[in-house]
């Protein structure tokens, strides 16, 4: 039925047409400029926009990382949810596990007040949910966790949904999580934990993580972990700070390609502390390069501390490409190059590197190496011309560079001696099985003995015998000490 409204609405924009036309076909001169000067400023390009292109982030990789719209990316998950508003409640428990698609945990943030606590009951089963946080909170999990006790397989609190985080925090939120363990079997491109320039900070937290990114990802602001296991089933770094502040403390990763990656910025220095690192073991032909700790340039230089840790399983095990690092009492086992400075600043002290190439590697910057010990290796210290190192004090266990030479002291017998490297020396005997405890032996390896031992050596040291140019132990009870120097006839009279 078209009614009276209808029809004028109709007859209105036939009239419009036709006038249109008529214009056109009287070939008005200013009409027709007007016209065209319209569809000229319409499509003109703004260059303005195009020289002054938008900053770019920190993050300077070989292959960009994928950021998701989360908002966008699953509309079917959540539609009814345009955003969050501001809830009144202090402290808001939820208990609901089990249960995709209810929009129940996505609720409850949403009654919690700035400023307020969430906790998560998952007697049931673990929740299901994306937490998408845009002001200050406290995520507590009901049931507690204990990082100790990882191995006994403790049940998830919050799991997220196919393809989704686990939780984001939106800028300048901080975000404070206790006794939690999240779940991200299915995460696809998406990482388990994403903030973008927010202060997230995790105590007594847990994580397994199965996807093609990072479990835990900071673009900026502050990313403090405690008590933190991550087990991370991923070719990416388990955990990435782009230019944001990173301190960790008793924190674990195991099963990544990688383990960290940082883009320190300028400003605070981000510190590791008692951290445990422990790769795959792939191959360096498989995949992305593994390495324990990536510490790349960013637009600022920042600084890096690293404390009491271990890295272990990767080819590189610390690589750094442009910042200031300092690395002390710390432990890399189960590597092709132990160190390697691309660029930057490196300073190495009371450390243990075992390596099956290098110790250490520096291609430019410069490299301070003091009191460390290294083993394994083919070559300890390993410098371009663009690099300069200072090293002295430090210690070599290994069979390919500690064999020992053999020069005339008496009459054809010999003596073996050992040529001191570049700031370093051989030690002699086998390597200390508590040490490789602390190393290799985390992985699970059987005593491997990088010392090389001579034959003799041990009776040669009481004073007793000598060698022949050949390295042939010669035992001699007559002449001993420095007798043995000076006389006593015949090379084996006795």
């Amino acid at each position: 039925m078209i009614t009276n409204r209808t029809a004028l609405s109709v007859l209105g924009g036939v009239a419009a047409i036709a006038a249109t036309v008529a214009v056109f076909a009287l070939g008005d001169g200013p009409a027709q400029a007007q016209t065209a000067a319209k569809v000229e400023s319409q499509t003109r390009p703004n260059f303005g926009v195009l020289l002054d292109p938008p900053a770019r982030s920190y993050r300077n990789r070989g292959s960009s990382h994928r950021r998701y719209d989360y908002r966008r990316h699953r509309p079917d998950w959540r539609p009814d949810y345009p955003s969050y508003r501001p809830g009144g409640e202090e402290i808001v428990l939820i208990d609901c596990g089990g249960n995709p698609g209810t929009g129940a945990v996505e609720d409850a943030v949403r009654r919690v007040r700035p400023g307020g606590t969430l906790v998560i009951r998952a007697r049931g089963g673990a929740c299901v949910g994306w937490l998408n946080i845009d002001k200050p909170l406290t995520i507590i999990g009901e049931g507690g966790f204990d990082p100790r006790r990882w191995e006994s397989h403790p049940e998830p609190t919050l799991m997220a949904p196919d393809g989704l985080p686990c939780m984001t925090v939106a800028s300048g939120v901080r975000v404070e999580i206790r006794d939690m363990v999240f779940a991200s079997p299915r995460a696809g491109d998406a990482a388990c934990i994403v903030g973008y320039g927010a202060e997230i900070v995790m105590n007594r937290v847990g994580f397994r993580h199965a996807g093609d990114e990072a479990a835990i990802y900071a673009d900026g602001g502050l990313l403090d972990l405690r008590d933190v296991i991550v087990e991370a089933q991923t070719i990416a770094p388990a955990i990435v700070a782009d230019g944001a502040v990173l301190n960790a403390w008793e924190v674990a990763v195991t099963g990544a390609q990688s383990g960290l990656e940082l883009i320190p910025g300028a400003g605070q220095t981000s510190r590791l502390e008692a951290v445990t690192l422990k790769g795959t073991g792939a191959p360096n032909a498989f995949g992305p390069r593994s390495i324990g700790i990536v510490i790349r340039s960013g637009r600022d230089y920042g600084r890096v501390e690293i404390d009491n840790t271990a890295i272990l399983g990767y080819v590189e095990g610390v690589a750094i490409e442009g910042a200031s690092v300092e690395i002390k009492n710390s432990r890399v086992g189960r590597s092709d190059k132990g160190v390697v400075l691309y660029n930057g600043e490196l300073r190495l002290t009371d450390s243990r590197v075992r390596a099956s190439t290098v110790g250490v590697a520096a291609t430019s910057g410069h490299a301070v190496i003091v009191n460390n010990v290294f083993s394994g290796v083919r070559e300890v210290i390993y410098a371009e011309n663009r690099a300069t190192v200072e090293a002295s004090g430090n210690r070599v266990w290994s069979q390919y560079l500690c064999r020992a030479q053999f020069r005339d002291r008496y009459n054809g017998r010999y003596e073996p001696y050992w040529r001191p490297g570049q700031g370093w020396e051989c030690m002699y005997g086998a390597y200390p099985r508590n040490w490789w405890d602390d190393e290799d032996g985390l992985l699970g390896l059987p005593y491997q003995d990088d010392g090389y031992q001579l034959d003799g050596y041990r009776d040669y040291q009481s004073g007793r015998g000598w060698y022949t140019r050949d390295g042939v132990y010669v035992p001699n009870d007559r002449y001993q000490g420095e007798d043995r120097w000076r006389g006593g006839g015949g090379l084996f009279r006795r």
